[in-house]
């Protein structure tokens, strides 16, 4: 009985040990700056005859949520701005119309959260707006509504702008960007290969609907954990082989001078889907496809195709010809690339989904070291398999 009280003690303890000492340190500092900013600037907006109104206490909590987890949805802009606004109103509200200070206490933090529900802004803090505007005294009282513009809405817009600016210039984006589902790559109504094993969207929100409860995580976060737990499964399963292992070594490039017609031959030479484009030192600059030559032929019916390309090919030099002339000119800029010491299970989804056929690899210094194909990929996860 002991044992289990003691590791039950342990869980709760050592719940947030995920979360490494710069994410700790990185909240901390943004809450620090977020209510000092957030106090400084409402009281030199409002002077010192405001007293004690230019900065609430529910502001505090606010800054755990947007600067602790600016992930969760309780802490989104919407969820700030409407839920203080309107537990506010709903807060005065019931201070006007209840005598009794502890019913109006009570209807005026049940009423905020079902208005919070209803309007898709649910954000514990307001719980606490609500509850100073009923149990704040006289000098909150005495505002009024005017209690939902200073100091409820001045505290929440500038808590929010830091937290804005805040997060963002650490690595972290807020708010998020919305959840999309990853449509099929040939606008086919099958889902994506890695999307046909598994668990899917749909098996997610059944789940989520039979757990009812408000998750303090946003589903496009809970599907990516899930989604990098089963990769990570993967790898368990099938070892860690690497790209640096699978990779084609021997690689044909070209630069970003390179004619048309002499990268075309070299794909066509060596059985090749694509040309990593390089700059200086041997870093990828782009990459260049057969896909890429067909869409700057500009066909409109295939029988097009052969006399289109002959005209793309030779190479004329003009002094102010509209017409590409070396690979710079058609390659794809925005290449996918990964890392030599990346499990090759990473790649899958790239593959599978993305549509991708060749990945150039890198070493650590940004150069290219080789190339990853589908039929290296297919491979080595057969050999994987092999060797379980």
């Amino acid at each position: 009985m002991i044992t289990k009280k003691i590791e039950w003690l342990w869980n709760i303890l050592t719940r947030f040990d995920t979360v490494n000492r710069f994410e700790r340190m990185r909240a901390c500092s943004g809450a620090l700056l977020g209510i000092t900013l957030t106090g400084a600037c409402s009281f030199v907006m409002l002077g010192s005859s405001s007293g004690a109104l230019w900065l609430i206490a529910p502001m505090g909590a606010s800054a755990v949520l947007l600067f602790a987890v600016p992930a969760s949805p309780l802490a989104q802009p919407w969820s700030i701005v409407g839920g203080n606004l309107c537990a506010g109103l709903i807060g005065v509200t019931c201070a006007k119309l209840i005598g009794e200070p502890v019913l109006a206490a009570g209807l005026a933090v049940g009423l905020a959260i079902g208005a919070m529900f209803w309007l898709r802004c649910l954000h514990p803090p307001s719980g606490a707006v609500a509850l100073t505007a009923v149990l704040g005294g006289p000098a909150i009282h005495q505002l009024g509504y005017t209690f939902l513009l200073v100091p409820v809405g001045l505290n929440t817009f500038l808590l929010l702008l830091t937290a804005i600016l805040f997060n963002n210039a650490t690595g972290r984006r807020y708010p998020p960007l919305a959840f999309k589902e990853s449509s099929n790559q040939h606008a086919l109504k099958d889902p994506n290969p890695t999307s046909r094993l598994g668990f899917t969207s749909d098996d997610l929100n059944i789940v989520l609907g039979r757990y009812n409860q408000v998750l303090d995580i946003s589903r496009a976060d809970l599907e990516k954990i899930f989604l990098e737990t089963e990769m990570e499964v993967a790898r368990r399963k099938f070892g860690v082989v690497t790209c640096k292992e699978l990779m084609s070594r021997d690689v044909v490039s070209v630069d970003f001078a390179t004619e048309l017609l002499i990268a075309w031959n070299l794909l066509r030479e060596h059985k090749l889907t694509a040309l990593p484009v390089l700059g200086r030192g041997r870093h990828v600059i782009g990459i260049v496809t057969k896909a890429d030559f067909i869409k700057h032929v500009q066909l409109r019916h295939y029988g097009q195709l052969t006399n289109k390309l002959r005209r793309l090919l030779r190479y004329i030099p003009r002094a102010h010809s509209s017409k590409p002339e070396v690979v710079g000119q058609i390659m794809f800029k925005e290449v996918t690339i990964v890392r030599e010491s990346q499990a090759i299970v990473e790649l899958v989804p790239l593959m599978s989904d993305r549509g991708l056929h060749s990945i150039p690899v890198i070493d650590d210094d940004g150069k290219l070291v080789g190339m990853v194909t589908q039929s290296d990929l297919i491979a080595g996860l057969y050999k994987s398999h092999l060797q379980m």
